[in-house]
């Protein structure tokens, strides 16, 4: 399966030669969301969902470990102003992305409702 996320991070972008620090990352999204899914569901259950979600992570981790992760926002002349950003937005919208195509198969996490005898 690593090969086929591989191969989905070179459809998003990824080139060769970022390839030594993609594979582990590969191999950690595929850890991280594995350990999350629904007792019994395997990766191989939840169809493209789990190489597409894995391959969003791992460039997430790829574009958060390069400088080129910051771009200018806004730059002024007089007195030279430049104001950079980090790319947090579109982290954010990769992991949540991540997250939709993997929910149906995602064991429960974080918040719960529990019966309380009154």
């Amino acid at each position: 399966m690593a090969e086929r996320i591989l191969a989905l991070c070179r459809a998003m972008g990824a080139s060769e030669d970022q390839e030594e620090l993609l594979l582990p990352l590969i191999q950690a999204a595929q850890e991280r969301f594995a350990a999350r899914l629904r007792l019994g569901v395997a990766p191989e259950d939840c169809g493209p969902a789990f190489p597409l979600a894995c391959a969003l992570a791992a460039m997430e981790g790829l574009e958060a470990s390069t400088s080129s992760s910051q771009e200018v926002s806004s730059f002024t002349a007089g007195d030279l102003t430049i104001h950079r950003e980090t790319g947090g937005k579109s982290k954010a919208v990769l992991s949540g992305q991540a997250e939709k195509w993997l929910a149906p198969w995602l064991a429960d996490a974080g918040f719960h409702f529990q019966g309380v005898r009154g």
